[in-house]
């Protein structure tokens, strides 16, 4: 019988020759580089011809290389098992899981796919493929593109945020949970007329249970009936609050969620978001802040930044800047491995800050607590809500 590797290796040169590869993923790195995480290869569509892209990804940066399949096949036979003790292969038809211990031996897990089917080839050098295709049905019954999968009068930065939404959503999902087969129970807190939390349902495929929350019940009753009507079982919306959106339902038995988003919520319901994450045990936390009002009034400007500080707009962006600077290095202490990163160019929205937390860590180390405790103290900063659901002092 073949090794597991050499069968890997012979199952991604078969998706290759077949036209089905989705993408292979290698993680648990035990490189010299400590700053990275995994790589993420993918098949793009070039004038120069068929392509595989890698990317790199560190904790702070990502790196991009396209490589003809042969030499891609090269890097990848020196990468498995030597920097890397997992990779992951989707294919159109099937998944594969290698897993490498420290002794050399490795285990090779073979599934058909869970997915529909694949996502179109990326062809950067001809027609844009979409990670959420432009003729969904639901896009049109939403209101964002029209009968030729054209985006509507006014809603061409509704559509471009959906698509970069997609695309964040899709790498995020596989550097947290590195098994492609791996269920996932999805809340989305605010979730207003559901765009998103449409993308997430068609993007994920029924390995996930998503559901939406959203104080407004006809919003609530639209995108319940819209979900149905384009087949998406594995979407559901619900009344509710954000304060209480993540937190297992035991009327209902919903389990609690493993992956919490919540995009634009405004000011302080934004912390009530990530605290229920927090408390709901997710392994990926992703929200996109605005309105940061809450500590504009405690920012007591330190010497050096009083003149500049006197200017409103200069105090706004500060009160955004500290806000969430101290939400990222509390999530730090809770146990996450954060990035912030802008969502989409400020052309399109002005609310594109993103904050995603991946769990990696034990919570609660006291360096960490005692360094944002001293960022608090050098704006003037005392409470802080996501500090309070904690039961984090920053004046201790």
């Amino acid at each position: 019988m073949p090794a597991p590797l050499d069968t890997f290796l012979d199952l991604l040169r078969a998706a290759l020759a077949e036209g089905t590869l989705v993408k292979v993923t290698l993680g648990k790195p035990r490189g010299t580089d400590p700053t990275l995480r995994n790589i993420y290869v993918r098949p793009v569509a070039l004038k120069a011809g068929p392509r595989l892209a890698f990317v790199w990804r560190h904790a702070t940066r990502d790196i991009t290389k396209n490589f003809p399949h042969d030499e891609a096949l090269a890097q990848l036979t020196a990468l498995i098992g030597g920097e890397f003790l997992h990779a992951s292969l989707g294919t159109a038809t099937a998944t594969a899981q290698l897993e490498f211990d420290d002794d050399g031996s490795a285990k090779l897990h073979q599934s058909r796919a869970v997915a529909a089917a694949p996502r179109p080839v990326d062809a950067h050098d001809h027609a844009k493929a979409y990670a959420i295709p432009a003729d969904a049905p639901w896009l049109r019954a939403l209101g964002v593109t029209n009968d030729r999968g054209q985006p509507r009068e006014g809603m061409a930065g509704k559509f471009r945020q959906i698509q970069k939404f997609a695309e964040l959503l899709s790498h995020l999902v596989t550097e947290a949970f590195p098994d492609a087969a791996a269920p996932l129970r999805v809340t989305d807190a605010g979730s207003g007329k559901g765009y998103l939390t449409f993308a997430l349902a068609a993007l994920l495929g029924p390995r996930a249970t998503v559901r939406g929350i959203e104080q407004r019940p006809e919003l609530v009753e639209l995108c319940n009936r819209l979900a149905r009507e384009h087949g998406l079982a594995n979407l559901s919306f619900a009344a509710g609050a954000i304060a209480a959106a993540a937190i297992e339902n035991r009327e209902s038995k919903i389990e609690n969620p493993n992956v919490l988003i919540a995009l634009h919520a405004c000011d302080t319901a934004t912390d009530d978001a990530l605290a229920q994450g927090i408390a709901a045990g997710a392994q990926l936390l992703v929200v996109s802040p605005c309105c940061q009002k809450e500590l504009r009034a405690q920012l007591a400007a330190p010497a050096v930044l009083a003149d500049a500080l006197r200017h409103g707009i200069f105090q706004e962006r500060q009160a955004e800047f500290v806000t969430d600077a101290l939400r990222a290095q509390l999530l730090e202490w809770a146990g996450y491995r954060t990035k912030v990163f802008e969502f989409i160019s400020t052309e399109h929205t002005a609310k594109n800050l993103m904050i995603a937390a991946i769990k990696t860590h034990a919570p609660g180390d006291p360096a960490r607590a005692a360094r944002l405790r001293d960022f608090a103290a050098f704006y003037g900063i005392r409470t802080q809500r996501l500090a309070e659901h904690l039961h984090l002092s920053l004046t201790a």
